[in-house]
């Protein structure tokens, strides 16, 4: 009687969300490949695009049952909230952008995204997903700093050559043209002198790194950390990295090691921005460069922003002419020579428009005007709620996933363009980690 019982009460009684869509197990091994595969962008993208159809695909076939066992509620909710405070601007400011039929396209094939959101989401929903996830990155970021070092000291990026060999190989010619790679003035890695954005990528995933050092060798671990990776910023160039970089620093440190000895640590780093200027003309360049901003006047301060004054000028009339929608999301270029404050003058970039605002707030306003800034806002408004909301234990699972988000999209600092398929990618794929680990399906 009790086995007849117990056959009817399995055969009536719903499935388990988790047995009905059980975690998605090859999640994490994705989102690295994704990662891993970013110095070759086109691979790249065909993983996430890859990632998005299979995501979608299983969704689908299960009739997105069981969505339990992939993402907590709240985690479905605010991972799908953060696709759309970015992608509705997006779609509203295409209707009538400067050039209608390239945003249209951008806003749908944007789309993408959010099915790969979902996966990426799901790659940290759990412990061993987190674990997985985040100790690959942070392998990542070791692997990738090590091998800039060696191109610091020989002059070579071991891994760019490999995937240059393989490249010669396949198309017969490399990844980079001889006049890119003459144009080289900093430190490139793994990513190739025509992909100079290593300082920043590095700078944005820095403190699944740093994170990881601290946990399993201590302050020690984190300060060898903190070393590698800030030469290698440093040597790599963009000053928007120096300033992302010092905020990990800071926001990752204090924690680990105090005021008092964090003081230190940043004693240090300048000492060693000194040494750096005085041994690499490309550092020297950009320190003096920034000293111009001392001069108090119109043009030290352009000449210490590298003419970005001139760009923020025209993305400030762009909002002025646009104040709803903006001129469309990547459309700035097209915008731009209405706009540019000094048309007669050659630009501190050479010819050529400005590509994007290069500032998050004027590439919002400029872009998809006061409706894209307000729901924005309201993205960071719910991320930041959901932070306080949550409990010890889940901040601290996601306390390097939401380290690296809040520090990549940092308002009072110089940004690549957050429409573009790379760096919007990245930021997304931070927000997806973040509420993934944050409102995982248990805590621990």
């Amino acid at each position: 009687m009790t086995n007849s019982s117990t056959e009817t009460r399995s055969a009536t009684a719903p499935a388990a969300p988790h047995d009905a869509a059980p975690g998605w197990r090859w999640a994490p091994a994705w989102i690295l490949a994704y990662v891993a595969l970013w110095p070759a962008p086109g691979y790249a993208e065909a993983m996430l695009v890859l990632g998005a159809l299979a995501a979608l695909f299983r969704l689908t076939v299960s009739r997105f049952r069981g969505g339990a066992g992939l993402l907590s509620h709240q985690a479905w909710a605010l991972t799908s909230v953060l696709f759309f405070a970015y992608w509705l601007p997006e779609l509203v400011s295409s209707f009538d952008a400067v050039d209608v039929g390239r945003a249209l396209k951008e806003a749908a094939g944007d789309l993408r995204y959010l099915p790969f959101l979902w996966l990426a989401a799901s790659a940290v929903a759990d412990r061993r997903g987190r674990r997985i996830t985040f100790g690959g990155l942070a392998a990542i970021v070791g692997i990738w700093t090590v091998d800039a070092l060696i191109q610091a000291a020989s002059g070579t990026s071991p891994l760019f050559a490999g995937i240059d060999g393989i490249k010669q190989m396949i198309s017969g010619h490399g990844m980079c043209t001889a006049e890119e790679i003459a144009g080289v003035d900093r430190l490139s890695g793994i990513l190739g002198p025509c992909n100079l954005k290593l300082g920043l990528v590095l700078a944005s995933l820095s403190p699944f790194a740093l994170y990881a050092a601290g946990r399993r060798f201590g302050s020690a671990g984190w300060l060898l950390a903190a070393a590698a990776v800030g030469v290698v910023v440093v040597l790599a160039g963009s000053r928007a990295s120096w300033i992302t970089f010092g905020l990990v620093l800071l926001f990752s440190g204090w924690r680990l090691l105090g005021w008092k000895k964090l003081l230190g640590v940043f004693a240090f780093g300048a000492a060693l921005l000194l040494v750096l200027s005085l041994t690499s003309p490309q550092v020297s360049q950009r320190v003096e460069r920034t000293l111009h901003a001392l001069t108090g006047d119109e043009a030290g301060v352009d000449t210490a922003l590298s003419g970005r004054a001139r760009i923020w000028g025209a993305a400030a009339c762009m909002a002025r002419a646009h104040p709803f929608n903006g001129v469309g999301a990547r459309g700035f270029r097209e915008a731009f020579p209405a706009c540019d404050p000094t048309p007669d003058e050659m630009a501190a970039w050479g010819e050529g428009p400005a590509f994007h605002a290069h500032q998050l707030v004027l590439e919002v306003l400029s872009e998809t005007g006061g409706f894209g800034l307000l729901l924005w806002l309201a993205g960071a408004a719910l991320a930041w709620r959901a932070w306080r909301f949550a409990g010890a234990a889940a901040r601290e699972n996601a306390r390097p996933a939401m380290l690296a988000l809040a520090v990549t999209v940092f308002p009072f600092n110089t940004h690549l363009a957050f429409y573009s398929t790379f760096w919007g990618g990245l930021t997304l794929l931070l927000a997806a980690l973040y509420a993934g680990s944050l409102l995982a399906r248990e805590e621990g």
